[in-house]
This record gives C-alpha cells, sequence and structure tokens, in this order.
C-alpha cells in the first residue's frame, strides 16, 4: 500500500491496480523430490544410458579415492571430494552437448572429467601448478571455481551472450547449498531470469556448508522454492538417483535451448566424506548419518536397479571395476612425476596483453633468478676447485 503525505500527515491511499507478472503454480516444485529408480518410470528408461551412467558412476567413485590418496600422499595441496555426489556429477556431464559450457565449483572435478577433462589436468590447480591446468575454450569447461558461487554470474553472461550472437548454446552451473547463501547466486538468478538466458542451475545439496546444516542457512521449504521468487521454474530431484537427475537436468537444458529461459534445479545428495581432507566431519555430524545415507548410495541404487531388470550382471560390474581401475593407475602413475615448474608462466595468460606492471614484474623476477643461477654456478666451481 502507498502512502501520500498530505499537510505533514502519512495517510494510506489505495494501492494502484496491479496483478501477478508471472503465475508462481507453474514454478513451484514438487512436494518430493523426482526419481526414476525404483518406480514404473525407470522401465521408460533408455537402457544404454543407464549403462553408461553406471560405468561413469564407478569410474567417478575410483577417481575420488585415487585424489583422495594422492591427498594423504602429498601430491595434492587438498582435495574437496565428491563422494556420494556422483551421480550429479555425471549427470550434469552428459546432458551437455559438445557445443554448451560447464560452470564447475571447487568439488566438481569429476563433472569435469566426465565431460572429457584429462583428469590430471583437472587436478593441476589443487596441486598448485599452473593457473587452471586446462584450456576453458579448448573444453568448454570454466575454471574450478573456489571461491563461492562466483561463476553463476559468468554462466548467465556467457549463456546471455551466446543469445545475442545467435549462438545454439547452454550454460550449466554447479553450485552446493553453501553457495546459494552467495551475494552472487541471487544476482545471477535474478539476471538469468530477466534476460531469459539459457542456463540451468545445479544446487547440489549435500547437506552441510563446511559445517553448518542447511536448516542453519535458510527457512525456504527447499532451495528450489528460491526459484519462483526470481520468476523461473524450480525442479526437486534425489540427487543419488542418476537416471533422475540426468532427466530432469536433460529436460532444464531442452529448455533453455529452446527460448524458455532458466530453471533451478536442487538436487538432494548428501557429502559422504568431509568437506576436504583439512576438515573433521565427525565434530558436527553423526556416523548413524552417514551410515544411514549409505544405503542410498547412488552406485547402489543404480546397480539394484540394473541387476533387478537383467541388464548387468557380474561381468558386467566387473569390467566397470576394471576400466575404472585402469584409469586410477594412470592418474596415479601421471601424478607422481614431479612437474617441471618454469616461474615465469606466473605471467602467462593473466591478461591478453601483458600490462605495463606485469611486464616490470617479470623483469624483475627474470633478474633474480639469473642471479641465483650464476651465483650457483660460482658455487659449484669453488666446490670443484676445493676438491
Amino acid at each position: 500500500m502507498t502512502v501520500m503525505e498530505q499537510r505533514g500527515v502519512y495517510r494510506p491511499t489505495p494501492p494502484p491496480a496491479w496483478q501477478l507478472r508471472t503465475d508462481p503454480a507453474p514454478l513451484l516444485p514438487d512436494a518430493e523430490p523426482y526419481r526414476v529408480l525404483g518406480t514404473e518410470a525407470a522401465g521408460k528408461a533408455d537402457e544404454e544410458l543407464l549403462r553408461r551412467l553406471y560405468a561413469e558412476l564407478v569410474r567417478g567413485r575410483r577417481y575420488n579415492a585415487q585424489a583422495t590418496a594422492l591427498t594423504k600422499q602429498g601430491r595434492l595441496a587438498v582435495y574437496p571430494s565428491s563422494t556420494g555426489q556422483e551421480a550429479c556429477e555425471v549427470a550434469a556431464a552428459l546432458v551437455l552437448q559438445e557445443r554448451d559450457w560447464l560452470f564447475p565449483s571447487y568439488r566438481d572435478t569429476l563433472a569435469a572429467v566426465a565431460r572429457g577433462l584429462d583428469p590430471v589436468q583437472a587436478l593441476t590447480l589443487l596441486r598448485g601448478d599452473w593457473h587452471t591446468g586446462y584450456d576453458p575454450r579448448e573444453h568448454r569447461i570454466a575454471p574450478l571455481c573456489t571461491p563461492l558461487a562466483t561463476q553463476l554470474p559468468h554462466a548467465v553472461g556467457l549463456a546471455h551472450a551466446a543469445r545475442l550472437k545467435g549462438d545454439d548454446v547452454v550454460a550449466l552451473a554447479m553450485v552446493g547449498d553453501g553457495g546459494t547463501s552467495e551475494g552472487d547466486f541471487h544476482e545471477a538468478l535474478n539476471f538469468a531470469a530477466v534476460w531469459q538466458a539459457p542456463v540451468v542451475f545445479l544446487v547440489q545439496n549435500n547437506g552441510f556448508a563446511i559445517s553448518v546444516p542447511l536448516d542453519k542457512q535458510t527457512a525456504a521449504p527447499s532451495l528450489a522454492h528460491k526459484a519462483v521468487g526470481y520468476g523461473m521454474p524450480g525442479r526437486l530431484v534425489d540427487g543419488n538417483d542418476a537416471a533422475a537427475v540426468h532427466e530432469v537436468l536433460a529436460d532444464a537444458v531442452s529448455r533453455a535451448r529452446e527460448g524458455g529461459g532458466p530453471t533451478l534445479v536442487e538436487a538432494v545428495t548428501y557429502r559422504m566424506e568431509a568437506h576436504t581432507n583439512a576438515d573433521d566431519a565427525t565434530r558436527y555430524r553423526g556416523d548413524a548419518e552417514v551410515e544411514a545415507w549409505r544405503e542410498h548410495d547412488p552406485i547402489l541404487l543404480l546397480e539394484r536397479e540394473l541387476t533387478g531388470r537383467g541388464l548387468l550382471d557380474e561381468d558386467g560390474m566387473r569390467v566397470a571395476r576394471e576400466d575404472a581401475e585402469v584409469m586410477a593407475a594412470d592418474l596415479r602413475e601421471r601424478m607422481n612425476e614431479d612437474p617441471e615448474l618454469d616461474p615465469m608462466d606466473l605471467f602467462t595468460h593473466v591478461y591478453a596483453e601483458q600490462t605495463t606492471q606485469l611486464r616490470e614484474q617479470a623483469a624483475q623476477l627474470r633478474a633474480e633468478i639469473e642471479a641465483s643461477e650464476e651465483d650457483d654456478a660460482v658455487g659449484a666451481d669453488g666446490e670443484e676447485n676445493a676438491r
């Protein structure tokens, strides 16, 4: 209701005629997460897709385990495991076409690998070596983003620009439940809806923002409900049901590509392991909670469906595990090689054209390196003469 000041007194005036700009009903998510596995819908699912999802889930689980082991061996500075969330990671990668873009967060290395990125390149940033570790344009994968939610406005910008150019491109942006508490999340959703940008937001609600549970972050019925406030559909899906996540994301990507605008998808999943190797999850959650979620493991759910329908047998499971071991062995061998580091790479790929300040800093570092090499050479000559 508006107010009007008359002779120093504020008096209410009737509100102007108005109507809802958008009917909220079609935008609201279902009351329960959408599921496929274990329901009648599973019988209509593509059998080859289910088999591929299973192989990728097994491979992804082994990738997470190997990367975690490399961290304990000192080959990685840190690794945020996505164990338990593999269904979200794999589905996000598989629904995209080659021309589309993936905008991952720091926990989404597996999604990048499932999209075709070299497993070593996906971990390069986490070992403190050479920028992102890969060429984003070549792979259509934005840099793995450590600052929370900053990749979301970038995804909207790219998607909006692609549409203005007439390119048939969709951006899929991934974020955790903790990232929804960041301003970038809200700004991205607002711009995406206003511009009707071809972008899909995938929120992996894994229960905790490091140690903060979801009920300490929001009082909303679900994170998917936040979509209606910006004028886009919200979808709620079982994040451990690989077939369901793939179907929901595929629908959202298709809708975006056809000009229907953005969609917010909340995948309800669980972070089985600690936030990173630097975190002690036992301080804020109990073993009973973790064990309850193990019964809803994404690999176990899909394995039960496939074996129950005669689409997977022991040989098929063995082949999937063996393929995963080959990948892990190659990753282990290559990550155990000490990288050849060039300090001058610090100044490469920062800007398309180096600034004056960067050129000065590069020249200073080069002079210091050359001076150090000369001192080492003089020292070595002195030791040789002393012998």
